[in-house]
């Protein structure tokens, strides 16, 4: 298996080399030549493996130049009950009106991003290893990314983590838990500005080859494939917990902001996962609806990005859009240089004649979700359910009830839980107990340490240069 670039102007590389890399040297990125085809024969002999058997298979057939035993060990300790609270990892709960909810929040950082996170630290400390390389990450977080990535690189061998935040924009427990971590490879830095400054950043630093070598910077972003391709997994694995034959059709239902999580459920119904629809569900910054009913996408400059009460989803630009772009336009490079010139000038680009494409061939629907149906969401569920679930969940739960059709199956992907929330909690269900794990009580009064810095890359590359040159 090697893998392209969505600007077409990159040799093609091994998994090894795209998981160290990031953004591709053009500023692309990067996917696998074809999608590996899954027979109904080959669904059939995976429905019932575990989560990690199941891993293996489905990452093998994305990871060629990594011995299978190697492979299989680093899966095997990656996906255990004790990180992820269950052997089942990602078991499906049913709500009493029928909506299904898969459970993917609970590792060490309760959000869904410790499923692909907990898996690429290991990897990234498995191939600086054999490589006997180094590298410092640069990523940017809305709140749940930063936390699972420095929980799991955290004195990793051989790695730093510098890890942008919008200064102010995330709840008191997500800020806690990444500033108050001590360790000497992580360093926090908060930008005064939204998500999408912080990101424009990292891909300002990527795009400096020069720089980019000489410090050998990598990212856990979204935009990174091996996040993509662990995240794959849990779609198949939600498909078996939620249906008992390979007949049946289901939707997942997916909170959105950086398109990363649901790109990786496009990619496993391209594989031939029997996916009926994949269902965009946005927050106030509603970019991605406005393009899945209309074909029109528009970016958002930060001063136009809501700051709202699912702030995870406070994202105008949609880093991994470009890959599914990529598809819809048959893989054309050219074309993908073109639409993305037009988001780098301020523009947005018009594909409403591939709308019906978009919408039939490849099952996207869209709805949007407001902070008073996140909170009605809230206080509903606990009210019927007797179960709390957080903002970005509520968001899934109100576009999955509203778009739903008659007997349609859906899975709602869990983002995080309540604990990381709590005033949108209280401020939906009143003065509850919000339970969260034992270790992470008083988090909110430990010691910070983060650094405060304007929008400037340039000052960013300043603190990682003088960080690792001492």
């Amino acid at each position: 298996m090697k893998y392209i670039s969505t600007r077409g102007a990159t040799a093609h590389k091994t998994f090894s080399e795209v998981l160290l890399m990031g953004l591709a040297p053009d500023g692309g990125l990067m996917l696998p030549e074809s999608y590996p085809q899954i027979s109904g024969e080959t669904l059939a002999q995976w429905r019932g493996l575990s989560y990690p058997e199941l891993a293996f298979e489905i990452m093998s057939l994305f990871i060629s130049d990594i011995p299978a035993d190697d492979l299989r060990d680093i899966i095997n300790r990656t996906y255990t009950a004790e990180v992820f609270g269950s052997a089942d990892v990602t078991p499906v709960r049913t709500l009493s009106d029928g909506l299904k909810i898969q459970a993917l929040s609970n590792g060490p950082t309760l959000a869904f991003k410790d499923m692909a996170m907990q898996f690429l630290g290991n990897m990234f400390e498995y191939v600086l290893d054999k490589e006997g390389k180094q590298l410092n990450i640069l990523g940017a977080t809305s709140g749940d990314t930063g936390s699972a990535a420095e929980y799991a690189l955290r004195g990793k061998k051989g790695i730093h983590v510098f890890m942008l935040s919008p200064e102010g924009k995330m709840s008191a427990f997500q800020r806690a838990q990444m500033y108050s971590l001590q360790d000497d490879n992580i360093h926090n830095i908060a930008v005064k500005g939204m998500f999408d400054d912080c990101q424009d950043i990292v891909k300002a630093v990527q795009s400096d080859m020069s720089f980019k070598e000489q410090y050998h910077i990598g990212t856990v972003n979204s935009i990174n494939w091996g996040r993509i391709v662990a995240q794959v997994v849990y779609y198949f694995a939600g498909y078996f917990r939620a249906t008992e034959n390979n007949e049946q059709k289901i939707s997942f239902c997916v909170p959105s902001g950086n398109f990363g999580n649901v790109c990786a459920g496009h990619i496993a119904r391209m594989m031939g996962l029997p996916i009926h629809r994949l269902i965009v569900a946005t927050n106030e910054n509603d970019v991605l609806d406005e393009f899945f009913k209309t074909g029109i996408y528009r970016p958002r400059t930060a001063e136009h990005t809501m700051v709202t009460s699912s702030p995870s989803m406070d994202i105008s630009k949609a880093s991994n859009f470009e890959r599914f772009i990529f598809d819809v336009t048959e893989r054309d490079a050219d074309q993908i240089q073109v639409l993305w010139a037009e988001v780098a000038a301020g523009n947005g680009f018009d594909l409403s004649l591939s709308l019906e494409k978009i919408q039939a061939q490849y099952g996207f629907v869209s709805g949007k979700s407001l902070h008073t149906d996140r909170l009605q969401m809230i206080a509903e569920v606990y009210g019927t359910d007797h179960e709390l679930i957080d903002p970005h969940t509520a968001d899934g739960v109100k576009v999955a009830r509203e778009v739903r059709q008659q007997d349609e199956v859906i899975v709602c992907l869990e983002t995080a839980l309540a604990a990381k929330f709590e005033d949108t909690i209280k401020e939906a269900v009143g003065d509850v107990n919000i339970p969260r794990p034992a270790a992470l009580e008083n988090l909110e009064t430990l010691p910070q340490r983060v650094e405060v810095v304007p929008h400037n890359a340039d000052i960013v590359k300043m603190i990682i240069r003088e960080t690792l040159d001492k």
